[in-house]
């Protein structure tokens, strides 16, 4: 019988080529399904929650993976947890219900976006893989403003990298909030899900109005255009990180809303999280 395990999973992303498996390059999502086949002997496919790019990193990744391999799931973490490399760890396995899709079930995620703000480079303090070195002084308050307008359900186009592909570029943001922690600027961004880019792109138009380049009040023009070329640059990989994913148990539909039948080599997550999808 299927069983569904579900792995929380952290990494820095510096040295990967992104989540996403590819041939003969290093991805999370190949090394992990690699030492998980190691270990249940037999295919896995493993499912996502976020489909990071090259440089961007995780706190809180979720991904699962259908097995018929009885080991308990805290052998599990231990088993498939050892034969990953020093960068990539998972933090916690349990079992799930069959009708748990690590994509199609979240309801929220939060990203963070970490700006260096001082003349010094980050690696004084180690963060240099973490966070985008911005040495321009930069106002917290104005960018606090600013980021209150993209809070709502709204069309995002605007802040879409060439390359998406999704239907509609309407998303639901729940919360931006800016704030100062020491030498950094820290951006979390919470919603259901997000365009390619995205958060990378709201950054970028955040960092031009705390220079003081843009009015504080511009983001809802941006928006009304619908035209990328109007908005900020993508800020770099590095800055961004997956700090959590949440999900109701209690409220998941039925296992064939997800796959028409269960099987232990699931099938690719047809719509992945392209926001940290990145092209740099």
């Amino acid at each position: 019988m299927d069983r569904n395990i579900r792995l929380l999973i952290a990494y820095d992303g510096t040295d990967f080529h992104g989540w996403q498996r590819q041939t003969d390059l290093r991805t999370v999502q190949g090394l992990i399904e690699q030492a998980a086949r190691r270990v249940a002997r037999h295919q896995v496919v493993l499912i996502g929650a976020g489909r990071t790019d090259a440089g961007v990193h995780a706190a809180g990744q979720v991904a699962n993976f259908l097995t018929t391999c009885k080991i308990p799931t805290y052998n599990l973490l231990r088993a498939i947890g050892s034969r990953l490399p020093k960068d990539v760890t998972l933090i916690h396995t349990d079992e799930v219900p069959l009708n748990f899709h690590s994509t199609r079930a979240a309801v929220r995620k939060l990203y963070r976006y970490t700006i260096h703000n001082r003349f010094g480079r980050p690696v004084a303090f180690l963060r240099q893989r973490y966070s985008y070195h911005f040495w321009h002084p930069l106002a917290v308050e104005r960018m606090r403003d600013a980021a209150r307008a993209f809070v709502g359900i709204q069309d995002f186009a605007a802040m879409a990298s060439r390359g998406e592909t999704r239907e509609t570029t309407v998303r639901t943001v729940y919360a931006c909030n800016v704030y100062r922690h020491y030498d950094e600027i820290r951006i979390d961004v919470e919603g259901r899900g997000f365009l390619y880019n995205q958060v990378r792109n709201m950054v970028g138009t955040l960092i031009e109005i705390g220079r003081g380049h843009w009015a504080v009040d511009c983001i809802p023009d941006i928006l009304a255009t619908k035209d990328r070329r109007n908005a900020g640059p993508t800020a770099p990989a590095r800055g961004l990180s997956l700090q959590w994913v949440q999900y109701e148990l209690d409220r998941l539909p039925p296992a064939d809303a997800w796959w028409p039948r269960r099987q232990t080599t699931a099938p690719e997550n047809a719509e992945p999280d392209a926001d940290a999808v990145a092209d740099s």
